[in-house]
């Protein structure tokens, strides 16, 4: 049994660069890689023939990818941590023009394999020293045909930092710095809206019911000023797309996802097929909490009444008590995380919304960001972003082209994670305590199978309008009510227009389409749950293989080589949502 105790709740970036976004290692760091970069970047354009050449740009271009994205990970952390930081702000700024030159780089490398001759080619495939980087540097030739010239390529890296990429920054901005006043049974406070959304799972109705106003406030408050950065955004990705000849939308978020509209496709069928069990869930919650009208802000309450709140130092041991039942890998890198400060979980005004878990892949190491409040959803997001910090230790030896996995199979190790923790505890529970749990378990389900849904819904939606033109407010407060009404169904009296504004995925610009790699995430990562479970100690290493593979395959090949099957087919889809919601009638049975 794990016994960690007295886990400080900031966690040490110091280890990398001491002294915060002013450490002077951290400036030497920066500009040495800044010189290196533009050194490279001379270099590129001399002419190579042959193998050895090949395999030294090679390995510079891996060896800086990686300095570049330790460097960033560093300070995206401490703005993170404090959004406030102007000092932060102004490194972010210059991590996105190092990012451009990489950009450029990759653009550059990628149009010269693009231009080598079969011959050439093949001479490189079949190099010993390549064999490892074989299906990425494939990838990279391929991809290289649906882009521009490689000199408009590099332009638009240089133009994306301060247009396009800059809206997501501004969007951080705004809702970083906004201050929320709260007035309750006469108690006065001002929080982030970070902390605003921990409490709109509030025990009690009324409660629930003010936050989620004052939400609705915060966010219609906001609306014209996000609502510009985000048609902004979406124009210029629109007439890349356009110069690039990528006639649909879905193109970048498929071939960035690695994988095809058939599945996705395929995904999204068996979840309508199962939209009236998830339904039934959620009409059965309005009863048991007793409420007229059952909105937004009670999807997430407990029908337990007040949750029984954790710890920090519970929680870890929570969680690493059950990984080690079925994973002691993954035990140890937790414990490894909560005991070195791997964590910023510090419930406090002045961090961001939402948790991330960033690589450090020059010191081998994750760092990650949550708001922690002692809820059993908190506890499920920190096993989320472990499983994350997981995927990464599996993969630290590998060559850093290889670790560039897809969004998709990134939250294959970070669901795993979260349902083992929650089946292991359903597993030990009492009758009495299996309500709450096993509840817990299928509000993650209608989270992924309606709450993600209804996001790709609206920015489907919102993109094919958007070719035509800027967006009102209004019209995507429309979009979003109609969007949520097709992913719900008739199970909510009471919506959230403004989501496309509070939730920051919409707004991000380093991952196209940021919702559905969620579900297909989860769904995968149950289906790989329910393999690792038959398969019992051989689990660890089968399990490592296939996370090894996540950068280096395609998710249908990646499932048939290491699961056997056929994502295209609505059949593992199907058996997927089974399994999430195994649960379902014998809570039904227990609630009635």
């Amino acid at each position: 049994m794990s016994d960690l105790k007295n886990l400080k709740q900031t966690w040490d970036l110091d280890a990398f660069f001491p002294g915060g976004p002013g450490s002077p290692q951290y400036a030497a760091f920066l500009e040495d890689l800044s010189q290196d970069l533009a050194s490279f970047t001379a270099e590129i354009n001399l002419p190579i023939t042959g193998v050895a050449p090949w395999v030294k740009r090679l390995d510079t271009l891996q060896q800086l990818a990686s300095r570049s994205t330790h460097a960033r990970a560093f300070i995206s952390c401490h703005l993170a941590a404090d959004v406030s930081s102007k000092e932060a702000r102004q490194l972010e700024g210059l991590n996105r023009q190092l990012g451009a030159v990489m950009g450029t780089i990759n653009t550059k490398i990628n149009d010269q394999l693009l231009s080598l001759s079969d011959a050439q080619w093949n001479e490189l495939m079949q190099a010993p020293e390549l064999s490892e980087l074989a299906w990425n540097l494939e990838e990279r030739r391929l991809r290289s045909r649906d882009m521009m010239a490689a000199e408009l390529e590099a332009l638009v890296n240089s133009l994306s930092v301060n247009g396009y990429h800059g809206w997501n920054s501004l969007y951080n901005q705004i809702t970083g710095s906004i201050k929320v006043n709260v007035d309750l049974d006469g108690i006065q406070e001002t929080i982030s809206p970070g902390q605003l959304q921990n409490r709109l799972s509030h025990p009690d109705a009324r409660v629930r019911a003010y936050y989620m106003d004052l939400w609705d406030k915060v966010w219609d408050e906001a609306a014209e000023m996000i609502a510009l950065g985000l048609n902004q955004l979406s124009g210029y990705r629109l007439n890349l797309y356009k110069a690039r000849g990528w006639d649909d939308f879905l193109f970048e978020p498929m071939t960035y996802n690695r994988m095809s509209k058939q599945t996705l496709e395929s995904m999204f069928a068996a979840i309508k097929q199962n939209r009236p069990r998830l339904t039934a869930f959620l009409q059965r919650k309005k009863e048991l909490l007793g409420l007229g009208s059952f909105g937004w802000q009670d999807v997430d309450a407990s029908v337990s009444g007040d949750e029984a709140k954790l710890s920090y130092d519970e929680a870890a041991n929570f969680i690493i008590d059950n990984f080690s039942k079925l994973s002691p890998r993954m035990a140890d890198l937790a414990t490894i995380a909560f005991r070195d400060r791997w964590i910023e979980s510090e419930d406090r005004p002045g961090k961001r919304m939402g948790g991330f878990c960033s690589g450090f892949p020059e010191a081998q190491q994750s760092r990650i960001f949550v708001t922690f409040s002692g809820s059993k959803g908190n506890v499920a997001t920190l096993a989320h972003e472990l499983g994350h910090a997981y995927h990464g230790w599996v993969l630290r030896d590998l060559p850093q082209m290889t670790k560039g996995y897809a969004m998709n199979v990134a939250e294959t190790a970070s669901t795993f994670a979260e349902v083992l923790v929650g089946d292991a505890a359903i597993a030990s529970a009492s009758p009495a305590e299996k309500i709450g749990l096993i509840e817990d378990k299928l509000r993650r389900a209608v989270g992924q199978m309606t709450n993600l849904v209804c996001r790709f819904i609206f920015e489907c939606n919102f993109y094919e309008e958007r070719q035509k033109g800027d967006l009102t407010v209004a019209r995507l407060n429309e979009l979003m009510l109609a969007a949520q009404r097709e992913a719900y169904g008739d199970a909510l009296d009471r919506w959230h227009p403004t989501f496309w504004a509070s939730k920051l995925h919409f707004h991000n610009t380093g991952v196209p389409f940021y919702n559905f790699p969620y579900t297909f995430g989860y769904l995968f990562a149950t289906g790989v749950y329910a393999h690792a479970v038959k398969a019992g100690p051989e689990f660890e290493d089968k399990y490592a293989a296939l996370l090894r593979d996540t950068g280096r395959s395609n998710v249908e090949d990646l499932a048939m080589r290491h699961l056997g099957v056929d994502l295209r087919k609505p059949e593992f889809w199907l058996s997927a949502i089974d399994l999430a919601l195994a649960e379902l009638d014998e809570w039904m049975e227990l609630t009635k």
